[in-house]
Order: structure tokens, then sequence, then C-alpha cells
């Protein structure tokens, strides 16, 4: 018996290997999906080390060094090397840091809007009839509305903080997941294995869950790739129009909407946190494309 399972593992193990061969050569195609999972890889080590590499706490205040440019500036100090903030707050300590809200923002944003949306998706993709109307029509409304809008009304209502912005952005999400898991779900419920599976007398939640829905995560995993960083961007317009993480947090929208008098004065205080998000938000669509490449067979070169 132990023989035959071993002999089972060894012979599956090189078909897994090479699937994830498959899944790096077309990924590795995209010579921007892996210079943008270089750079996440980066910042998730930078969010993970940050009491570490951060050369001063984020919230300290320095009453001797208020707005002092970056280094290579005139009147810059080198124990500050991206200079200071309005109340003398190192502005590195705090992007550093901020790379931990962001982060955290994006995967709890992300698992929250992919583990409802594939529950309810699933559920009207199968059901169809009523259950899918009822569902479908819900997820319209919240469509048709601006999802920043939505997002900041949520948050009005909920009350102004980081947890509260999280879960507005994850309700405001939610619709992508549903429509994409009910299509998915559709499109496998007639295949030949699902039959075979409700022949040989699964129930709905087998077939549901552990038939159907893992054949239906690639697309799943793109979409929430591109959502993850949709959630950092809304985060930071959140947090920028004082209805998300509420300061001293050293939240990258929270700096941008502290530093907004100086933008036309002191560069540093305003530009550091904007290119912070750009480049972040853009290393992470960069991976989601490569993603899209990797695991999307129609769009796979031969």
């Amino acid at each position: 018996m132990s023989q035959a399972a071993a002999t089972s593992a060894v012979s599956t193990d090189p078909s897994r290997r090479a699937r994830l061969a498959e899944f790096w050569y077309y990924f590795s195609e995209n010579r921007g999906a892996v210079i943008g999972l270089v750079f996440f890889l980066f910042l998730v080590l930078l969010a993970i080390f940050a009491p570490i590499v951060a050369p001063h706490d984020p919230t300290a205040q320095y009453r001797d060094a208020v707005l002092i440019p970056p280094v290579w500036q005139e009147g810059g100090r080198a124990e500050f090397l991206l200079g200071t903030d309005a109340v003398g707050r190192d502005m590195l300590s705090r992007l550093i840091y901020g790379t931990q809200f962001s982060l955290f923002v994006g995967v709890i944003v992300t698992t929250l809007s992919l583990v409802g949306g594939i529950f309810i998706g699933v559920i009207a993709g199968y059901f169809r009839g009523w259950v899918d109307t009822v569902i479908m029509r819900v997820m319209d409304i919240i469509l048709a509305f601006p999802s920043l809008l939505l997002a900041l009304v949520l948050v009005a209502v909920l009350g102004p903080g980081l947890t509260n912005a999280m879960i507005a952005i994850a309700l405001v999400f939610q619709p992508h997941f549903v429509r994409l898991t009910r299509a998915a779900v559709m499109s496998e419920k007639s295949r030949d294995y699902v039959i075979a599976a409700k022949v040989a007398g699964a129930g709905h939640g087998r077939l549901m869950f552990k038939t159907i829905l893992p054949n239906c995560m690639a697309p799943l995993i793109v979409q929430a790739t591109l959502s993850f960083s949709s959630a950092i961007l809304d985060a930071a317009a959140l947090g920028f129009l004082g209805m998300g993480a509420q300061p001293p947090t050293p939240e990258w929208g929270t700096m941008l909407a502290e530093a907004r008098e100086f933008i036309q004065s002191k560069w540093w205080v305003v530009t550091l946190p904007g290119v912070a998000i750009l480049v972040t938000v853009l290393a992470i669509n960069l991976m989601g494309d490569g993603l899209r490449d990797a695991l999307d067979p129609k769009l796979k070169r031969s």
C-alpha cells in the first residue's frame, strides 16, 4: 500500500513541477511583471523589517528639524535622508512604516472581497433562477455608483478610520468578484466532470466548492491582484480626504493630506508619498498583467 502511494506521489510530482515551470515561463516572458514581482517582494520585506530598517520612530517629532530638505539639497542633514515634515518627523521612516499600512489594507480588503464574492458568486452561478436574479440586481446597484464615492458614503456612515475604510472598500469591490465567479461557475457547470460528480451522488456543497470552484480560480487570482492595487489607491484617497487613517498614522494618503499646504514650497513633503503610491500600484499592476498572461490559456503564446 505504501509502495503504491509512493509511486503515485512520484508520478504526480513531475506534472506539478511541469505546471509550475510552464507558469513561470509565461510569467517571466513579461519583463515588466518580473520587475513588478521583485519590487513587490522588496516592499514586503521592507514592511516586515520596518522597525529595523527605519532610522527613526515615525511619530517622533524633532522640533529643531522642521521641514528640513533631503540630504542632497542645501540645508539637508545626514540623519534625515529624505527630510522632515511640518512637525519635524522623519520622512523616510514614515514612508517605510507606510508600506506596512498599505500592504495591510491591500491584503485585508482583497481577502474580504474575494471570500465574500466567491461565496455569493458560486451560489448565484450554480442555482440560477430567482436567487441569481436577486443577487445580480443588488450587484448592479452597487456597480451603478462610482466606487470611491460609494466608499466615501459608507465611511461617512460607519465613521472615519482605517478599519471602516477597509470594510467600505471591500464592499465596493465585492461585485467584481461576484460577477467573475458567477460567469466562471456557469461555464464550468455543464462540463462532463461536474455531471459525472453529480451522477456519483455528490451534494450541492461538494459540487459548488470542491468540484467547480477550483477550476474557476485562475481569473479570480488575476482580479485579486488588480484589486490589491486598487485597494491601496482607494485607501490613500480616503486618507487624503480625511476619512481613512487618521493622523499621526504614517499612511501615505494621510501624509499627502497633511502636506497639501506645502505643495508649492516644500516639494519633498508632498512628492515622496505620492511617488510611493505610484510605484507600488504600478508594480502590483505589472505583476497582475504577468499573472493574466500565465494563467489565461487564451493569452498564452506558443
